[in-house]
């Protein structure tokens, strides 16, 4: 007798369609994350080219003096090193573009994110063109840096997205979040944000040493702000502002139901403690290169954390209500 078999789906399982689409934004997750890391390395590398001058060695864009590969000299090769990573960080985020508009199961959720990370590379290259044929003006290369991180931060939160679309649905409604916590850390990404800025420019504009020491100015606790003094006075308050608003946001995750959310503060504010110990180090050691790369990438692995933290605190229910109510919170809290 002919034996058939058929084919059933065990209780409780995910439908062939749903695990298809987890797989799809597994695949999102992990293209996300490799475009994210290389991002991160192309903003720090670009701190290398500004803090040693490597800006102009190639003279032409795109070519590197008119050659595809250029002679083997150190400040020439740190800026095509750079123009090479930005290469392989064009083609990613055109590979998510196309993976994500390919795939119906994703458009809805990544689409958007997908299409701003292209418009921001779009910026982004041009931006980069425009800092060699203006010279390196301060004010382009300072856009150049503020546009990277931007589009640090939109292929950090795709990742995010799509993790959470990798992840099986879990109907469960953890308990809310403390009052006050997600405004404390939107706050906190925002100033880490601005003062990422604010130390671009004091790169720029070479303002790094015009207070040669710390905490006073030259002697003086509260020097005019003005010029170059008042720009690097001004990342400093900076700093005191976004070291006290995590210390507040710190006190707050201690009652998250979330020990993710916990642990996430926690780093954080050693990692703003880590920025301004190197920050004074940098002052009193005359800003060496790789100081001065250290201290960006300590801003954009700060603002990375930060970032990661909020999308978990958004993931947890805001009222009681809504767990009492039936309701589905945005998402499962990590355990």
């Amino acid at each position: 007798m002919l034996a058939t078999s058929v084919h059933t789906r065990r209780p409780g399982a995910p439908a062939e369609g749903t695990l298809s689409a987890i797989r799809a934004f597994r695949v999102s997750s992990s293209l996300g994350l490799a475009t994210t890391l290389l991002t991160f390395a192309l903003i720090v590398i670009g701190s290398v080219v500004r803090t040693t001058g490597s800006g102009l060695a190639c003279p032409d864009w795109p070519l590197c003096q008119g050659r595809l590969i250029p002679p083997f000299q150190l400040n020439v090769m740190i800026e095509w090193s750079h123009r090479l990573i930005a290469l392989l960080v064009s083609l990613a985020v055109f590979a998510i573009a196309g993976w994500t508009l390919s795939r119906p199961a994703l458009r809805p959720r990544l689409a958007g994110l997908a299409m701003l990370a292209v418009a921001l590379l779009g910026a982004q290259v041009l931006l980069g063109a425009l800092t060699v044929w203006k010279l390196l003006d301060p004010s382009v290369v300072s856009g150049h840096l503020a546009v990277a991180m931007l589009l640090f931060l939109t292929l950090l939160s795709y990742t995010l997205v799509a993790q959470r679309g990798g992840e099986p649905v879990d109907a469960a409604v953890g308990p809310v979040r403390p009052a006050g916590l997600m405004p404390a850390f939107a706050i906190a990404t925002g100033l880490t944000y601005l003062q990422a800025l604010l130390g671009g420019l004091v790169s720029t504009h070479h303002a790094g040493l015009v207070c040669p020491d710390w905490p006073t100015c030259d002697g003086r606790w509260f020097p005019p702000l003005q010029g170059l003094v008042g720009l690097q006075m001004l990342h400093r308050f900076g700093a005191y502002l976004l070291t006290a608003t995590l210390l507040v946001a710190a006190t707050l995750a201690r009652g998250a139901p979330d020990a993710g959310v916990r642990a996430g503060a926690r780093m954080a504010l050693t990692l703003v403690v880590a920025q301004v110990v190197v920050g004074v180090c940098s002052v009193y050691l005359g800003a060496p290169v790789w100081l001065s790369a250290a201290h960006l990438a300590t801003a954009v692995a700060l603002l990375a954390l930060l970032t990661v933290t909020t999308f978990r605190i958004a993931a947890l229910p805001a009222h009681a209500a809504a767990a009492g109510g039936g309701e589905l919170a945005a998402g499962a809290v990590a355990r």
